[in-house]
Formats: C-alpha cells, structure tokens, sequence
C-alpha cells in the first residue's frame, strides 16, 4: 500500500505542515505547483527532502486560487485549464531535475479534484493535458469516480486512492468539508480505518454502514491539524499488521 500527502504548500513566510516530518512516513508526496499554494524556493527544499527519504514525487496541480487555497470552485475554458495543467506540471519537472528526481504521476488539488471526478468536460481537459506534456505520468485518482474510466479510455494509467482523514457517504463519496464530521482528527481512529480498509476492502460511512473502496493508495492532508501523529500511527500500524508500504509508481528506499 501506498500512502501519500500534500507537501510543498508553504508559501513565503506563511507555514504549511511539517514536510520533513511527512516525508519520514510517506512513500509518495503530492507536491503544489504554485497555483493554490507553494512557492518556487518551498518547492524546491521539500523536492530535496523527498530525495533524500527515497520518496517519489508527484505534481500537485490545482485552479489558480492562492487566496482560497485551491479550494474554490472555479470554471475555466478548456483552453485555460489545460494550458494551467502543462504549466504547473512543467514548472514542478523543471524544479525536480535540479533536485535530482522526478515527476512520477499527476494528483489534482482541492476544488479541481473533487470537480473532475465527475465533470467529464474539466476530466477531458485534465487528461488532455497530461497526455500532452507526458504520457507516461500516472493520474491520482478518487476512488470509484467516474474519472478513472475517463482516464483509462485515454491510455493513461490510474492508481485509486482512499483519503484517512476524511469521511465518506453511504455511497462512497467524500463527505463536504462543510458538513460536520467531514474532516477526523483521531491518529488512532484513523489508523483503524486503513487498516480495516486495506485488509477488507471496506469502511465504516459516516452513517455507520461499510462502503466497498478500492484503493491502492492512501493520502492523509498534511495541512490537517496532527497530520504527521496521524501519518506515523498509520504507518505503525499498517507495518505492524505486515502490509509492505511502498510507493505506486516507484519504491522507496
């Protein structure tokens, strides 16, 4: 099993997460591109880090929305957002090479993710855009969206993800970070979760009934209060129960 984060997100004097920390206990970081969030030096300290833990790295791409935090609906032209796409990947290859790694696989951000998982025409312009700056880049996926097919039809490899510190509805989709109880913050309920996800292929709802997820990757949020104690729990955990972590596109170490 795979598990992964969103790194690279300070900006300038404003802190985001603890990378270095994160990056002891992931095999694979989502790093910004500077669109929703990161800044080209933050950028290119947490790609040395990520060199240094063996660990892969992936383009973070996001809406061009510093201010919400990529978190904003948005609507671009296909043009727009596919030139945005190729911009962001482009720029995070280039601070890579310099870092001594790189661009694996593509993880959309925030408002951008959660919009292409089932809005075909962004979808489109999303895969278009990696198919066009590297087709060989993997595409980080929400499981059971819809998405995934999109992709797939296109020649581009997908790998599915389950996110730790999020709840789910009843019909396996994320519950909005503006309902109550969206978001957990419980190392050790967390832990639990993936555990009962990775061995059963299943989890609790946020109404208590279990949803089938198939996932071969797990992010937790690393701008989540406590998201390096709930990343080391997870990782303890999973180790303990004898599941191999290393990363989908690449192995750490």
């Amino acid at each position: 099993m795979d598990i992964n984060s969103d790194l690279g997100e300070s900006f300038g004097a404003w802190r985001m997460g603890d990378d270095a920390a994160m990056l002891q206990v992931v095999t694979s970081a989502n790093i910004a591109c500077g669109f929703h969030a990161g800044d080209p030096a933050g950028i290119l300290q947490t790609l040395r880090g990520a060199v240094e833990r063996g660990v892969i790295v992936g383009a973070h791409v996001g809406y061009p929305d510093l201010v919400g935090f990529g978190r904003r609906n948005m609507d671009p032209s296909s043009a727009e957002l596919q030139a945005d796409v190729i911009y962001q990947i482009g720029a995070l290859q280039g601070l890579a090479r310099a870092a001594g790694t790189q661009v694996r696989y593509v993880k959309p951000h925030g408002a951008l993710y959660n919009t292409i998982a089932h809005d075909e025409r962004q979808a489109q312009d999303v895969i278009s855009a990696i198919l066009a700056i590297d087709p060989g880049l993997t595409l980080l996926a929400l499981a059971g969206s819809p998405l995934i097919g999109w992709a797939r039809a296109r020649g581009l490899q997908v790998v599915a993800e389950a996110f730790a510190d999020r709840a789910y509805n009843d019909d396996g989709s994320l519950v909005s970070r503006r309902d109550s109880g969206a978001v957990l913050h419980d190392p050790q309920q967390v832990a639990q979760r993936m555990l009962q996800l990775v061995q059963t292929g299943t989890l609790l709802s946020i109404t208590g009934q279990p949803v089938r997820i198939a996932a071969d990757s797990i992010c937790v949020h690393g701008d989540s209060p406590g998201a390096v104690a709930m990343t080391q729990h997870l990782y303890a955990s999973l180790s303990q129960a004898g599941i191999a972590l290393r990363a989908f596109a690449g192995s750490k170490g």
